[in-house]
């Protein structure tokens, strides 16, 4: 089947008043588009029965898969369960797995097994069960007629568990009889303008089974080629030939051929070359280091970071002349390049980042334009240093400091060895 249709429901009083701003939708439209399925509108309702109905009614018009998060649990708001239930025809039953699962949970948590838990082991009798791993609350697949309805807890890691173990390979054996394949190109540097103008005979030359997709970040671009075919192992081949001739083509701007973050790039090129990295934050307060922190292994090339927020740390850790900060600031270039200097020697690592600038907002005692923003990278050899100068409020301005940098870190290791990164 092709041309799947998608909507998302999510429920929530919470969400109507901008008391909890709504992720999961984003998060399962991006899993979908990645299989190939179309998503053609994201719908917020409160907590209303007749606002639920009215949006199941809706969007089962036109659409051939409808996945809902929240109003999923053992409180009197919590209607979604009972409203499938009736939506469907179906009767509430003990599920014994689900009853299983949610015993054993409260005794790891050392908390007492309520009556109203036991509510959520009950489960419409025509739903297939979704397991809920983390939480008590199960997801539920219902099928209506060549159509699918999905029902989700709204806690964002519980969804995405049953999502990743539970609903995605269950749709693909439902929709798909075909093999859907992806293969990525990360570039940075230049635009989706340019990278459109460069590769534009490639692309026109695509068959009709393969499309190309531009997904535009902070400094970054990502392609994704797209491909369905009923033979993967062609299917595979003709991918990588294409990417091959994309990346060929784009060159020195071409980081990766792995859709992965910039921290697990970074890492994959650090542990290639035997090399560990090291940092110095000041305005970002060890978010980079939390980035780099937050893959498995990250002990093999990073030694550490070090947040020096106040000036007096600068000083004391890494070394900055007290009369480098006096006379230029500390946001300036002359102190991120002793900051990183510092850090080498400190952290006794191959390369250093530091960071240092003004997120915002402004003070009097402020000399440098709120979102100035100074950044180096060295080797033993080398100081590269670059500004920016962003234009948003403080946690915008902290998100574009911690993507620029990454981004920094990897242009700099990158023309120190290039290397080519594993599809």
């Amino acid at each position: 089947m092709s041309n799947i249709a998608a909507a998302i429901i999510t429920i929530g009083d919470e969400l109507l008043i901008g008391q909890t701003i709504d992720t999961n939708s984003a998060w399962i439209a991006q899993r979908l588009n990645a299989m190939g399925i179309d998503v053609l509108r994201r719908v917020a309702v409160g907590d209303d029965r007749n606002a639920i109905t009215d949006a199941l009614n809706s969007e089962l018009a036109s659409a051939s898969l409808i996945i809902i998060t929240g109003g999923l649990g053992p409180t009197a708001d919590d209607i979604t369960k009972p409203l499938l239930n009736e939506y469907f025809g179906g009767n509430m039953v003990v599920n014994e797995a689900v009853l299983e699962h949610l015993k054993n949970l409260f005794i790891k948590r050392h908390r007492p097994f309520l009556e109203r838990n036991l509510k959520q082991a009950e489960v419409p009798d025509n739903c297939i069960v979704l397991h809920n791993q983390f939480g008590t609350a199960p997801g539920m697949w219902f099928n209506k007629e060549d159509k699918v309805v999905i029902s989700l807890p709204g806690v964002p890691f519980e969804m995405a568990s049953i999502m990743e173990q539970e609903a995605l390979p269950r749709l693909k054996q439902t929709f798909f009889s075909d093999a859907l394949l992806h293969r990525s190109i990360v570039t940075a540097g230049e635009g989706e303008s340019f990278i459109a103008e460069a590769i534009q005979d490639i692309e026109e030359a695509l068959p009709a089974h393969i499309k190309l997709a531009y997904l535009p970040g902070a400094g970054m671009v990502k392609l994704r080629l797209t491909g369905r075919g009923s033979d993967a192992d062609k299917l595979v081949a003709e991918l990588e030939v294409q990417q091959q001739a994309i990346a060929s083509r784009l060159g020195n701007i071409v980081f990766a051929l792995e859709d992965i973050p910039l921290q697990e790039i970074i890492g994959k090129w650090l542990t290639a070359n035997k090399a560990t990295l090291g940092l110095a934050e000041s305005c970002t307060g060890g978010y980079i280091s939390h980035h780099i922190t937050q893959l498995a292994g990250a002990s093999n090339y990073f030694n550490g970071g070090i947040v020096c927020y106040q000036d007096e740390l600068k000083e004391k850790i890494l070394g900055v002349k007290r009369e480098t900060l006096e006379q230029y600031d500390a946001v300036s270039e002359q102190t991120v390049t002793e900051m990183v200097q510092g850090a080498l020697r400190v952290l006794h690592v191959d390369y250093a980042f530091a960071i240092t600038g003004l997120l915002g907002p402004a003070s009097p005692q402020d000399k440098s334009p709120v979102g100035t923003i100074w950044m180096a990278v060295a080797d033993k050899t080398t100081v590269k240093t670059n500004v920016f100068h962003f234009r948003y409020d403080r946690e915008r301005n902290k998100e574009m400091a911690v993507s620029m940098g990454m981004l920094m870190i990897l242009k700099f290791l990158n023309q120190s060895k290039p290397i080519t990164p594993n599809p």
